[in-house]
Order: C-alpha cells, then structure tokens, then sequence
C-alpha cells in the first residue's frame, strides 16, 4: 500500500532548480532514509511533498483534504523551537488534535516510546536541547498517523538515543506504518533502513536496498568519500574513512 506517492516533483528556489523530477512511493512496512550531501534537497522534497513550499508535480497528500492530511501523515520538521512553557505531557497530547480526542493512551504509550515518563510533568522549555528532540519525536508518535516524515530526527541526540530512535521508527515500520526520514549518519541509515534514497543536486542518485545504494562509485560520487562495510552478527557497520 502506497502511503505516499511523489511524481515529476519539482521546486524552484529563485532561479535555481533545487528538485528536479522526482518521482517516489513510500509503503507500509518501509523505513525510508534521504541521505545526501547538505543543500541536496532532502529538506525541500519533504516540505515540498506536504504542500509547505510551492512544487510542481504530482504529490498524493495534496490530493487530501487537510483535515485528512493531519490524520495521514504526522511531521516532525528539523526546526526544534518550543515557545511555550507547557508540560511534557501536554505538549505531547498536541499530537491527538487531528483526531479532536483526548485519549491519554497514545499519549502514554508515546513518552514511554521516547524514555519521557520522568519528565513528563516538566515544563518542555526548561529541558536540554536533547530532551525537547524526543518530547516532538513523541508528539508525533502520539499522532498514530499511517506516515511518518521526520527531518533529522536524531541530530542533537546523545548516541544511546539516536539508536532507540531508530529502533522505533523500525518497529512503527513493522507495525504497518511508513517511515521517511532524512539522515546524515550513514552508519544508522545502513543498520536501520530498509531503503535508502540518495539524493544528489535535486535529483535520485540512487534508489533501493542500503548496501545496493552505498557503493564505493556511488559514495565517491556523491560524498566524496571511502567507507569501510562489516557485516556483524549485530547488523552492518558503515564507516566514512577519508574523502577524495
């Protein structure tokens, strides 16, 4: 099942063609990585896709009322600001307000997803710049939306929470969920993606399986770079080496 479904996007920042014809579907069960250098596009394809900048092209949330679109599809984008001194907890029930409920299920379920219960009752400005990264993380979970698109997620956070983050996004995908997410750290996009997207000047690169995508050509092309790969009965181990 198609969760989303991207055709000949296009978008344009003055005169300088930032996408240019992509075309994508994101499933059910998948967890789908942008990878890229900075400035590539990965940004601009999410917020394009959700109508938030102006595109050319065919995206299948804009054919959905918004209302409709809120219950769809849940963004967590990579602006991190929260202006208002509420708690943990309610600044998660925002999650819940497509769905114009109260049910504190979701919500539980979500701070506990996120390692929040302790935090839950504290005002969400007065937490690390790490601690507000998982309290929207968890706002989004609360959404229980069929899509998920997340914009860096796990840029701030300390290691052990990048890897549960990941974890969870995994296991939202094996819930029948579809997950796009734009990533920098290559070694947890080949250990938790099922898919990669290489983005490379606004156009697909590469497109399938991590280690199919992550060639040595494609790598030197792209980023510029050498990795070493070892497979490890815990999962594949990506390391940039050096660029050239």
């Amino acid at each position: 099942m198609s969760l989303l479904t991207l055709t000949d996007l296009k978008s344009f920042r003055r005169d300088r063609i930032v996408l240019d014809g992509i075309s994508l579907h994101i499933a059910a069960g998948e967890v789908v990585g942008l990878i890229g250098r900075n400035g590539a596009g990965k940004t601009t394809l999410m917020r394009a896709a959700l109508g938030l900048i102006p595109f050319s092209g065919y995206s299948s949330l804009m054919q959905m009322g918004p209302r409709l679109r809120a219950r769809h599809v849940a963004w967590l984008p990579q602006s991190r600001e929260i202006a208002w001194p509420i708690s943990v907890e309610a600044l998660v029930a925002l999650g819940r307000l497509p769905h114009e409920d109260t049910d504190p299920a979701p919500v539980t379920a979500a701070l506990h997803r996120m390692d929040l219960e302790a935090l839950r009752h504290r005002p969400a400005t007065e937490l690390s710049g790490g601690e507000q990264a998982r309290v929207l993380i968890a706002r989004t979970l609360a959404q229980q939306a069929p899509l998920l698109m997340a914009d860096e997620p796990v840029a701030g956070l300390d290691p052990a929470h990048q890897i549960a983050t990941m974890q969870v996004l995994g296991d939202l995908a094996r819930g029948g969920h579809g997950v796009l997410v734009s990533i920098h750290d290559l070694g947890l996009a080949v250990r938790h993606c099922t898919r990669l997207i290489a983005l490379d000047q606004g156009r697909i690169a590469a497109d399938g399986p991590p280690r199919e995508v992550l060639t040595p050509a494609l790598l030197h092309r792209v980023f510029g770079i050498t990795a070493h790969f070892e497979e490890t009965p815990q999962g594949p181990i990506f390391q940039p080496l050096g660029t050239v």
